[in-house]
């Protein structure tokens, strides 16, 4: 028996397009490239594409620092891209909402507890039952 592949056999799923592979930009037929070396074109572009995602990182500190407390409490809409964030201030960020989770739980849990101990005093003082 003939070992399956798994690329495209599953519904849904499109085998990966076969595209030829790129030519080099074509230099002087007398003078090869050096390994390693960039073309002015090839310069240019990652020079575009650098302040491409530098200015959509400015944009993306910009909105994170412009919200307002009253946004922080609405759920986000927009999934926060967290790839230049340390680690270190994501935890601190997940623990804030844990925080204030836990302290409303105590909140809530220490109002029920009130409310019981008061009906406990009025019922034993005034022997209702």
């Amino acid at each position: 028996m003939a070992k399956r592949s798994r690329i495209g056999t599953r519904p849904g799923q499109r085998r990966p397009l076969q595209r030829p592979t790129a030519k080099p930009a074509s230099a002087p037929a007398g003078a090869p490239r050096p390994p390693g070396a960039v073309t002015p074109e090839e310069e240019a572009r990652a020079a575009e594409l650098e302040a491409q995602i530098l200015a959509e990182e400015k944009a993306s500190e910009e909105a994170r620092k412009g919200r307002t407390p009253r946004d922080r409490t609405e759920p986000a809409t927009e999934a926060t891209i967290y790839s230049s964030v340390p680690l270190a201030q994501r935890a601190a960020q997940e623990y804030g909402y844990v925080r204030r989770d836990l302290r409303r739980i105590a909140i809530v849990g220490g109002g029920l507890l009130l409310v019981m101990l008061v009906i406990d005093v009025i019922l034993n003082v005034t022997n209702v039952v």
